[in-house]
């Protein structure tokens, strides 16, 4: 079995939006919340720094300190939300200064914060700059004001140019955007155009996400210590309507397309679903594909040292209450971790390997789990072999992308 590593990165969940989409799962606190006099914002953000000195203490129990160069410091620190970008710049720097302290940032950290583009919610990208954000995404979803409405996106079209135009005069060399396909309503020529569109505006990085529309009422993940809010009401029904509408040849269409538009320009699609030009991949995203250790906090957060998979609980008041409680000491949020088997961690290994352009090593296909499924992969066209650097791999093939959800439920 794995034994724990020290992280090289973190992820620090900021729950709050202005309003809630209604295909979004993630952990959200919306509305009064977010913003007014009722807003638990700041409790928030003092438990989020409450939470990070508390990690930091665990992991200078377990590896050492970075004072000393026991344990080395982080490569990534990423902000993400909910609407990250909703944060004041005083908060944001103290929770930085927090990071620097107690867990270290590299010279050369990619320091990364999520943000939307409307105007009254994209924050103040020069003061972030300024802190030490070097990279900066925003969740423009669509180019196209219907979609963006259909969505129930607040933003326009010219709010993501606007955005986008403001970050790089703040000084930001990384920007991504976020977009969505398989949209209802959306065509392939609808889905061209937003593609083009987004290119005209010179972005470093395009994570493009097919429509997801989940259950996690159904799949067990909103009770006590589950990682997901309940969905409302509003949202369950908006799905229901959404769900009749998309189309998986569709969905492989627009992919397609986006591959191809993509490739003849110089990106390179170095995930499944992400593509940047030359140098500008996701350092943060890679610790996760490549399936290195890494520390969370905030309400939901994943975190993973190797060994242990852990989360925090999404419900905000039992997070307040352990690190901010009326007396006594501050104590971590409830949750829960699970311990990975050998056959668990391989199979993660090798899936999360094949997300990436590069593949795997050609070994890994005479052992379990590829073993197993390697010919029929083959067979089917959803794995090629390739020589990369000299050295023999495996790696999916554009097929082998758009069903590798068929590939990856026969590996675990």
């Amino acid at each position: 079995m794995s034994q724990p590593q020290p992280p090289v990165a973190l992820y620090v969940h900021l729950p709050f939006c202005v309003a809630r989409c209604p295909y979004c799962d993630f952990v959200v606190y919306a509305g009064a919340d977010a913003r007014g006099p009722r807003a638990r914002t700041d409790r928030l953000y003092e438990a989020i720094g409450r939470e990070l000195e508390l990690r930091a203490e665990l992991l200078d129990a377990t590896f050492g300190t970075t004072e000393v160069g026991d344990r080395p410091p982080l490569g990534s620190l990423y902000f993400g939300g909910g609407t990250p970008s909703l944060v004041p710049g005083e908060w944001l720097e103290r929770l930085i200064a927090i990071v620097r302290a107690r867990f270290g940032l590299a010279p050369e950290a990619e320091i990364s914060l999520e943000a939307n583009p409307g105007s009254d919610d994209r924050g103040d990208l020069a003061a972030f700059r300024r802190l030490g954000v070097n990279r900066v995404s925003f969740g423009a979803q669509s180019m196209d004001g219907a979609e963006l409405r259909r969505l129930g996106r607040r933003h326009s079209p010219a709010d993501v140019v606007a955005a986008v135009t403001e970050a790089r005069a703040a000084g930001f060399d990384s920007v991504n955007l976020d977009l969505l396909y398989d949209v209802p309503g959306q065509s392939l020529e609808n889905w061209e155009a937003t593609l083009r569109q987004a290119l005209r505006l010179a972005p470093d990085h395009l994570s493009l996400y097919a429509l997801t529309l989940d259950d996690p009422d159904a799949e067990g993940l909103t009770g006590e210590a589950g990682d997901h809010l309940p969905t409302p009401p509003g949202a369950r029904r908006w799905r229901e309507r959404a769900r009749v509408e998309q189309d998986d040849d569709r969905a492989a269409d627009q992919y397609g397309l986006a591959s191809d538009l993509l490739g003849a320009d110089g990106w390179r699609g170095y995930e499944i679903s992400n593509w940047c030009r030359p140098g500008r991949e996701s350092l943060h995203n890679l610790v996760y594909w490549e399936r290195r250790p890494y520390e969370a906090v905030g309400p939901g957060a994943h975190a993973f040292d190797g060994a242990t998979r852990r989360w925090n609980a999404a419900a905000m008041e039992p997070y307040l209450a352990s690190l901010l409680p009326r007396s006594g000491s501050a104590s971590l949020p409830p949750g829960g971790e699970e311990q990975l088997t050998a056959e668990t961690a391989a199979a993660e290994r090798v899936i999360l390997a094949l997300r990436l352009d590069r593949g795997v090593p050609e070994s890994w296909g005479d052992a379990p789990p590829l073993a197993a499924v390697r010919s029929w992969a083959e067979s089917s066209g959803l794995m090629e072999r390739a020589v990369l650097d000299g050295q023999p791999r495996l790696r999916l093939t554009q097929r082998g992308r758009l069903l590798s959800n068929e590939l990856f439920r026969r590996l675990v």
